[in-house]
């Protein structure tokens, strides 16, 4: 191990075994009542309906510290979405557009980002307002939110046990 790699004082680690590409790897998945596109919102709401990140018990540690941030920004893997379209006639309007600018999530790589407003964090499960994402998509990050205009944490010491 070396010198980058080691671990300072509170910090945790997961074993996995070394990747050999740029393989993605599911920290657990998102339960929201949207079952089909169709009923999925265009882009979530901070009203809409809570929704659960479900997080794989041995990423619980990971939380840590998350509650002192009023929003959070969730990464996830559209699993249904097609890969193939370069362009895309979102309005259906005989107007077309490329792929990269669009929000659409139908892309080569289909991955999602919503900042949601946290609710709270209780064990693997985070609940949240503001996805638009089906029920049971795959979860592939959780960050903080923060920009020129958002504060930091609420609580900027956190002590490690």
């Amino acid at each position: 191990m070396s010198q980058e790699d080691a671990l300072r004082p509170g910090e945790q680690r997961l074993a996995i075994a070394p990747d050999d590409d740029a393989a993605l790897r599911f920290i657990g998945h998102i339960e929201t009542p949207f079952p089909e596109r169709a009923d999925c919102p265009r882009q979530g709401s901070e009203e809409g309906p809570e929704c659960t990140l479900v997080l794989k018990s041995d990423y619980a540690p990971a939380l840590l510290g998350l509650e002192g941030f009023d929003r959070i920004e969730v990464l996830y893997w559209l699993h249904r979405a097609r890969r193939d379209l370069l362009t895309q006639n979102p309005g259906q309007d005989g107007v077309f557009r490329g792929t990269f600018s669009l929000r659409s999530p139908l892309r080569p790589n289909p991955i999602g980002t919503s900042v949601v407003r946290l609710i709270r964090a209780e064990g693997c499960r985070v609940t949240v307002r503001g996805l638009d994402c089906l029920d049971q998509t795959p979860l592939l990050d959780i960050k903080p939110y923060r920009c020129d205009y958002a504060p930091l944490a609420k609580g900027k010491n956190i002590k490690v046990k």
